[in-house]
């Protein structure tokens, strides 16, 4: 029996812009992989690609801002934290945010809600690094449709980055 890779397209995923801080420096990408993995205390997991610069910002503070986005999130927003890398541009250069207790960026523009999170541990997963996070400050923004994964493929047309943790090779 061949493995048909197209029923991992029916996993349900969010789409967050993920941030973080080295030193006074910060930096942000947009990542799928966000969920809740426990209650008392809430702990959330990202999963986060080792070559990205955001990894390094992680593992270097040990903190973790979680922009939840909304479904009007315009495409050049997301290309912007998507596809460009913070090595190479200023990626909140006129993006409004604000810095959260644990000093990391808190991402408002096109956003529904913010989460922080302290690092408590980690996970080698290959090409990634699942991060578990306490929740140390959380705010609801406004009550608008948060973006998933289907809308962002089907409606805005999205692609998946190679270096994104749900990417398949096609063919």
């Amino acid at each position: 029996m061949v493995m048909d890779l197209s029923a991992l397209f029916k996993l349900s995923y969010g789409m967050y812009l993920i941030t973080s801080k080295k030193d006074t420096e910060i930096n942000g990408q947009i990542a799928n992989t966000v969920f809740q993995i426990s209650s008392d205390p809430i702990c959330i997991a990202v999963s986060i690609n080792k070559k990205n610069l955001t990894h390094e910002f992680i593992e270097s503070s040990r903190v973790i801002g979680i922009t939840v986005l909304s479904e009007k999130t315009p495409f050049k927003f997301i290309g912007r934290f998507g596809f460009r890398s913070g090595r190479d541009i200023d990626k909140f250069q006129g993006i409004r945010y604000e810095i959260g207790k644990t000093g990391a960026p808190l991402v408002v523009d096109h956003a529904v809600a913010w989460l922080e999170l302290e690092v408590i541990d980690s996970l080698d997963a290959f090409t990634h690094t699942v991060f578990a996070g306490k929740l140390i400050n959380s705010r609801v923004l406004n009550d608008e449709t948060p973006m998933n994964y289907r809308y962002y493929h089907e409606v805005v047309k999205g692609k998946t980055p190679e270096r994104a943790a749900t990417f398949v090779k096609e063919g």
